[in-house]
């Protein structure tokens, strides 16, 4: 007998507007949909054309009319600051209703960008509400990144307004955003032409007249504003994710399909309702932090727990035990990266024994490859259901995973379970042919995609059927490899191009290369992702340097990680790079990543025919061992 979840991936793949079309019904419309998959213009599809809504609306005023204006919507607990503040569903309207009015006072209307460049502190969700309630489409920069990367998505976005902090705050010291956002606007060539900014008393910010204004000023003279109906298929936010040439992409996602998806996901896959506490420990710079801090839990009616510290030093590795005993956490999210993290500084979960865990009922996992280890680790010493996933900042929600409201399967240890319903899911070849279950290739999603995921790229639909449409017609590329087994669980093994996973971070091995190769030293250099026991993955840099340099190599090294970490971000995590003598390269001039990568990870490999010189693979052995990495033994 078909068990729920059987039910509904059959149901959503063979009519998916009648499985969408259901879900839909529990959001609210100024105007039903013409049509649920409209797909009128192949491959571009959109999901409920002809319907008008507002997000924020459905998060906050929804829940309002409904009756629960008194219960928590949001928690903002902030170790580094001493900081619990709560948020009535009431309360979080009313400031959201007020900063919309600021930034309308600022001149922002439907379809204009606002910038959003900010800690994690309550004004970053009230500043990506707002900007859902008139209209505006919001684009959320991570605190982490670099004047230029910043600079880069000002010029792509062409916010009206800019929203920013005047710091933001590590465990152990502070990161003024101010001087960063001003070195980012002079190197853009696009202007903004106002930026508010939250003072935060650890690090005052100095304004520029005339442009930058204080956020409590401009809050504080603002006429609340109204929610803006908008179609379903106009965009909500931007979100930039790294692109293999470095240039980073634009991911639109719509209003409609994503407050149909993500409100669906809330029960489905995570198994939460209405009242229930969920938190996502995440920032609001990464997809998880918009699906899962944000949308995903204020659209179902959940209270949402926004986080601002880490999982060890603030101030030890039991702070999530105490958040989530505290305020009565029933189900969480983060990285795997988390949970390494906390397992290293307290192996036997002592300070877990510290705090009442009787409400927490499931953990779940994404944003990178779940160990083995990490997960027995975890099943063990928290004893409830824990759940890897796997999706992508391009879909908005899971490809695969566990659903625990629908059906809980039995874990297969590194695999992410089934594919969600919605997803039509194959692993193909080069050719576009189907392989057969166990074999590895590359895993794609049949089209269309379902509501939630990405329409296509900002301002260029071009890039958006050059990155994931056009190498396997009639499918979404993951960029993931892997394989499916004969029960229907999926594998996924590795990338298929240069993004690499840092501690749940994606990022472009090739615009790390780009700024190394920018060094006056460097004549060629590759950066490759190797295993990391804490991080999943770290990039590690090689290079060869011109003829003739005499200087210390120690030197050059240091120098390329620092111009990493200006031009990229800390968040990039570049702190080792070797200078070797030559790398190696097929005989047509192309680096062999991969075997690099299998020598650092102390893995077999074969050495490959079409290498130019196999004396070469000998000297990155070398190289490695000098680095800390071990000696890999050829096959």
């Amino acid at each position: 007998m078909a068990n729920p979840y059987e039910i509904a991936h059959k149901q959503s793949i063979a009519d998916p507007n009648g499985f969408w079309g259901a879900a839909a019904e529990d959001c609210h419309w100024y105007q039903k949909w013409n049509k649920v998959l409209d797909d009128t213009n192949e491959p571009f599809f959109r999901w409920f054309s002809g319907g008008q809504m507002n997000t924020c609306y459905n998060a906050l005023d929804y829940h309002i009319d409904s009756g629960r204006g008194d219960q928590n919507a949001m928690i903002y607990d902030s170790p580094v600051t001493d900081t619990i503040k709560k948020f009535t569903y009431t309360q979080l309207r009313d400031e959201v209703a007020r900063f919309a009015g600021a930034l309308a006072a600022r001149g922002v209307v439907k379809g204009d960008r606002v910038l959003i460049y900010m800690p994690m502190i309550p004004e970053a969700v009230i500043a990506m509400l707002a900007s859902a309630r008139i209209g505006a489409v919001h684009s959320v920069v991570f605190g982490g990144f670099a004047a230029k990367e910043l600079a880069v998505r000002i010029n792509d976005a062409k916010p009206r307004v800019i929203v920013t902090a005047s710091c933001g705050i590590e465990v152990k010291r502070i990161i003024a955003y101010k001087p960063l956002l001003d070195k980012a606007i002079d190197m853009a060539d696009f202007k903004p032409d106002y930026c508010i900014i939250k003072q935060r008393p650890m690090e005052p910010a100095s304004m520029i007249d005339g442009r930058d204004l204080d956020w409590d000023d401009a809050t504080a003279k603002a006429q609340p504003h109204d929610c803006v109906s908008v179609a379903a298929t106009d965009p909500l936010y931007i979100l930039y994710t790294s692109g293999t040439t470095g240039v980073p992409k634009g991911v639109v996602r719509d209003n409609g399909g994503h407050m149909v998806a993500l409100k669906w996901t809330m029960g489905a896959v995570y198994n939460v309702q209405a009242g229930d506490v969920y938190w996502a420990a995440s920032d609001v710079g990464w997809v998880v932090g918009h699906s899962y801090i944000v949308y995903g839990p204020l659209l179902k009616g959940c209270t949402t727990i926004l986080f601002e510290g880490k999982p060890v030093g603030t101030p030890d590795a039991g702070v999530f035990w105490r958040v989530i005993s505290e305020h009565n956490v029933k189900v969480m999210f983060t990285a795997p990266t988390a949970f390494r993290a906390i397992k290293r500084e307290d192996p036997k979960a002592e300070l877990m024994k510290n705090y009442d865990l009787s409400n927490f009922k499931a953990l779940f996992l994404a944003g990178e490859r779940l160990d083995p280890d990490t997960l027995k680790w975890a099943e063990k010493s928290l004893n409830i259901p824990v759940i890897d996933h796997w999706w992508q900042t391009e879909t908005g929600w899971a490809i695969a995973g566990n659903c625990l409201g629908l059906h809980h399967f039995t874990v297969k240890e590194g695999s992410p379970t089934k594919a969600a319903p919605g997803w039509n899911l194959q692993v193909v070849d080069e050719n576009t042919q189907p392989v057969g279950p166990g074999e590895i290739g590359a895993l794609v999603a049949k089209l269309p995609l379902p509501p939630g995921t990405l329409p296509t790229l900002w301002n260029n639909d071009q890039g958006f059927l050059a990155a994931y449409l056009e190498e396997f017609p009639g499918y979404y590329k993951t960029a993931d490899a892997g394989f499916i087994d004969a029960e229907g669980y999926v594998f996924v093994m590795s990338r298929t191009d240069d993004i690499i996973n840092v501690a749940g971070h994606r990022l472009s091995t090739g615009a790390m290369e780009e700024v190394l190769a920018d060094h006056p030293d460097v004549a060629e250099c590759a950066v490759l992702g190797v295993e990391d026991k804490l991080k999943g993955q770290v990039p590690v840099g090689f290079l060869v340097l011109n003829a003739g340099v005499s200087r210390d190599s120690a030197d050059i090294v240091g120098e390329v990680i620092q111009m990493v970490r200006e031009r990229i971000g800390p968040v990039a995590s570049f702190k080792t790079a070797t200078v070797v003598k030559r790398l190696p390269k097929t005989r047509s001039g192309k680096i062999l990543r991969g075997t690099i990568q299998k020598i650092a990870d102390n893995t077999p490999y074969n050495v490959p025919a079409t290498i130019d010189d196999p004396v070469i693979l000998e000297e990155m052995e070398e190289a490695l061992i000098g680095i800390g990495y071990a000696k890999a033994k050829k096959e």
